[in-house]
């Protein structure tokens, strides 16, 4: 398939999201780790391991194309109960949601609330961020799918495609979720750690913006994916790489930016309205209390809830 030819005004945007979130000589200063914009050779080799076979893959956001919230902001009443976040800050959290879904992201927003967010939850044990997720993982998450993004995965996987999450939100928040829905494959955010098992204050990865472009390379280098023929998904402006690395891009809920983007290059919009849960719409699906090691890259995972809070205030 023939990828359409930007316009100038698509073009400029492209470039600026590449230019906010790609590969550059200030990396290393911003997540205090050299390569936190390319998925490491460890992350690759996992990936390699499990190849299929397929050679078309579809690549989904996960916070307003999957799901219908951030994934993270349902978090902030479980911080709050275990003593992590105060009383005024999960008001703040309740108008962020609000704010969110009126606005969505940008990149300013996303680099206050990534530093931010660092700050914040540098220190914070991640064995005990996992059993907090792990504790409240399908009160606060497994409601929230669409349905129109569940019967898309179903329709990729009888197409014998390889369906992957790409998400800016922590891994260990993603990957679980992924299962949950039977999705396997994830490109998310990694924080570091300290020899103690703490947040470090460092990204080992960052999914966001060229970075989830550049990951989806790799991936599909070590998986023999042909680009021109997958398939991407997602809501954000930010997310113009992404969606530019495949042949076959669709914007859904897009926010105005991505849809003016879209339109200008012909690209398929959707929109989804029909949010369900979980439990109703996958009942074979087991609890992941009860089968999945769960947790929240909180360093990222938190830095998506302060931006909404920050960026707005």
């Amino acid at each position: 398939m023939t990828r359409a030819t930007p316009d100038d005004a698509f073009q400029a945007a492209l470039d600026a999201a590449a230019q906010a979130g790609g590969p550059g000589a200030d990396t290393e200063q911003r997540y205090a780790r050299p390569d936190a914009d390319r998925l490491s050779e460890p992350m690759l080799e996992r990936f390699r391991r499990g190849a299929t076979g397929a050679t078309e893959a579809a690549f989904f956001d996960l916070d307003k194309t999957i799901i219908a919230r951030s994934s993270t902001l349902v978090m902030g009443r479980t911080f709050f109960r275990d003593g992590l976040l105060s009383p005024s800050m999960v008001l703040k959290t309740l108008y962020a949601q609000v704010v969110y879904q009126l606005v969505g992201a940008d990149h300013g927003r996303m680099e206050q609330a990534r530093h931010a967010a660092l700050e914040l939850t540098k220190g914070w044990e991640a064995e005990r961020i996992r059993r907090l997720v792990r504790e409240t993982m399908e009160e606060t998450i497994a409601p929230l799918a669409y349905q129109e993004a569940l019967d898309l995965i179903a329709a990729h996987r009888r197409a014998g495609r390889d369906v992957w999450i790409v998400s800016s939100s922590g891994e260990e928040i993603v990957e679980p979720f992924s299962e949950y829905l039977g999705v396997r494959d994830v490109i998310a955010t990694r924080s570091g750690l300290d020899e103690d098992g703490r947040y470090d204050g460092t990204l080992e990865f960052y999914a966001y913006s060229a970075a989830k472009a550049t990951a989806m390379r790799q991936v599909a280098e070590v998986r023999g994916y042909d680009l021109d023929r997958c398939f991407a998904y997602s809501d954000s402006i930010t997310d113009l790489p992404m969606l530019s690395a495949v042949g076959r891009p669709t914007v859904v809920n897009p926010d105005r930016e991505l849809r003016a983007a879209a339109m200008a290059m012909g690209w398929d919009v959707q929109d989804f309205h029909n949010p369900v849960r979980l439990r109703d719409r996958l009942p074979d699906v087991p609890s992941p209390a009860g089968q999945v090691a769960l947790g929240i890259a909180a360093a990222t995972g938190v830095g998506l809830l302060l931006h909404r809070m920050l960026s707005r205030s």
